[in-house]
């Protein structure tokens, strides 16, 4: 597997076929879903067994969706389990086995891409891992949505490969092209990037200027770095609480049964002052 793994998305080029979706669900197992969205279903159609998907604008512009593999991503830095993992490669994955369902990482995405699998009844978060295990084995070449494309809009290879290319399509149409490579700087560089004929600031939760350059984790260390102490404190106050009241059942338990001895009467028989 290569390190540092990037998608490039030539949103011209992409026609909305949606062979990239199904080729994700089939290679990770997915149901086949049809109809109208189901629970757990985001507008733009991400889910927790749909890790890709096309969203299509009212100007007839097709606009792949799915996970940015940050370079420093802020998902990774919220999950209070370590359920979230950057690997040396690149790719962001998780720990199905790990993970507590307390979906942080769905609140720090600035791109809305971790899922809930609300249908479950052993939930966790589910999103796109690049195909991280069948690439690092060697199953796979490249991401399975890459392979499925049939008009070469998005294409995989190292960030520094990817990025060249970009910039020599750009170059080659600048009339074509918006010039700006989405996911090249925002929150720090990204290995899913985007050029387009479109402004693609609509794919962030938050407007582009508040989502900025700078990685989301350096903005929330300060709030995040309280969190272990507050576990504690919370533990330690919890632990009290149990306490106080365990202690004040045992003792109402035992209030009726209780006995009061009453001490004997002395007499002058027995020798002593009445």
């Amino acid at each position: 597997m290569i390190d540092n793994p990037c998608i490039l998305n030539d949103v011209t080029r992409c026609i909305g076929c949606e062979e990239c979706v199904a080729a994700c669900k089939k290679i990770n197992g997915m149901p086949v879903e049809d109809g109208p969205p189901r629970l757990g279903h985001s507008k733009d159609g991400l889910s927790a067994t749909r890790w890709t998907s096309i969203f299509r604008r009212p100007d007839e512009v097709s606009v792949r969706k799915q996970c940015r593999h940050c370079f420093e991503p802020a998902c990774v830095s919220v999950c209070p389990v370590g359920a979230l993992i950057k690997t040396p490669e690149g790719p962001v994955i998780y720990d199905k086995a790990i993970c507590m369902g307390c979906r942080y990482c769905m609140m720090g995405c600035p791109y809305g891409i971790p899922h809930y699998e609300w249908n479950s009844i052993n939930p966790s978060v589910r999103k796109c891992i690049l195909c991280y295990d069948k690439l690092k084995s060697g199953e796979i070449d490249k991401p399975a949505c890459v392979n499925a494309c049939p008009k070469e809009a998005t294409t995989f290879g190292s960030q520094e490969e990817m990025l060249a290319e970009a910039r020599r399509r750009l170059a080659a149409e600048p009339e074509k092209y918006i010039q700006h490579i989405w996911g090249e700087h925002e929150v720090g560089g990204t290995s899913v990037i985007y050029i387009s004929h479109v402004d693609l600031g609509f794919l962030a939760w938050q407007d582009k200027k508040y989502l900025g350059t700078e990685p989301l984790p350096d903005r929330t260390w300060a709030a995040l770095k309280k969190v272990p102490l507050e576990f504690l404190g919370m533990a330690s106050f919890m632990t009290a609480t149990w306490w106080v009241i365990d202690r004040r059942m045992r003792l109402a338990a035992e209030a009726p049964g209780e006995k009061v001895t009453e001490a004997p009467e002395t007499t002058e028989d027995e020798g002593g002052e009445r």
